[in-house]
């Protein structure tokens, strides 16, 4: 088994791969360059969450339908509520769940980092043991 350098094992390059990309999507969704790309990345979030989301059959009645009609009004009036406290606060927007998980992401990704170089380099700054065990001959 040869023995690699430490910036060149595998498991050093996906580490800092992950935590390079992790923190390209994080500067994306939290819009910190552009309001536009945080505003993006919630509604591809919304319409993937709609996408995959579950139909259910149900026999058309007329109580389903009504509750239907009905449920589909309290969705609209809560909409046009949200535009409108949306538009009169100019108050800063409420913490995002995505970049908060992207940012845990990203620390345990440099966390890992750090403790895989501490420990490389421990291994290699050790003292080597060595053990000789006496030649046991036939008693």
């Amino acid at each position: 088994m040869t023995k690699q350098p430490l910036e060149q094992s595998l498991y050093h390059s996906l580490l800092r791969i992950g935590a390079v990309t992790m923190a390209i999507v994080l500067v994306f969704d939290s819009g910190l360059l552009f309001k536009g790309s945080a505003d993006l990345s919630s509604s591809t979030q919304q319409y993937l969450a709609n996408a995959v989301g579950v139909s259910v059959g149900v026999t058309p009645t007329e109580v389903n339908q009504l509750t239907g009609r009905i449920t589909e009004l309290e969705q609209e009036l809560a909409t046009e509520r949200e535009i409108a406290v949306s538009l009169s606060s100019d108050s800063a927007p409420a913490t995002d769940r995505s970049t908060f998980i992207l940012s845990i992401i990203l620390f345990i990704l440099l966390v890992l980092i750090v403790l895989n170089y501490a420990l490389d380099y421990v291994r290699a700054h050790a003292p080597r043991q060595k053990f000789d065990t006496p030649n046991s001959g036939p008693v």
